[in-house]
């Protein structure tokens, strides 16, 4: 990627309209599902949504994988979608809004005290 599509999120266009296009070939239930998990993984990401591109791509090849075994939506993925968001989230260690900024207040407020201290 160069400089100018990281600028413009060029890029970023291009990979979602080919994650909406493989998610538009999936049988209905499995579109359904994705909806709610895309939904989902939008409360994770950052300001431009690319550290979602590679769980997005992962998940994606996994509804297909198992679309092409003949295996439900609900039997692949359960009936907890949001549990399995949390669970792609938290094993690739994509944080939230939350976690950052809980971080960053954090490290603030830890500077500020050892300039007190010493």
């Amino acid at each position: 990627m160069n400089f100018w599509e990281r600028i413009t999120g060029s890029d970023l266009a291009r990979d979602w309209r080919a994650f909406e296009a493989r998610a538009a070939a999936l049988p209905e239930d499995y579109r359904q599902a994705w909806e709610q998990i895309e939904a989902h993984l939008w409360q994770h990401g950052d300001f431009t949504g690319r550290n979602l591109t590679p769980i997005v791509d992962g998940v994606l090849g996994l509804l297909e994988t198992t679309a092409s075994d003949g295996q439900s939506a609900a039997e692949a993925l359960g009936d907890d979608i949001p549990g399995f968001c949390a669970a792609v989230i938290g094993e690739d260690g994509a944080e939230d809004y939350r976690d950052k900024w809980r971080k960053q207040l954090n490290r603030t407020v830890a500077r500020r005290l050892s300039r007190l201290g010493g």
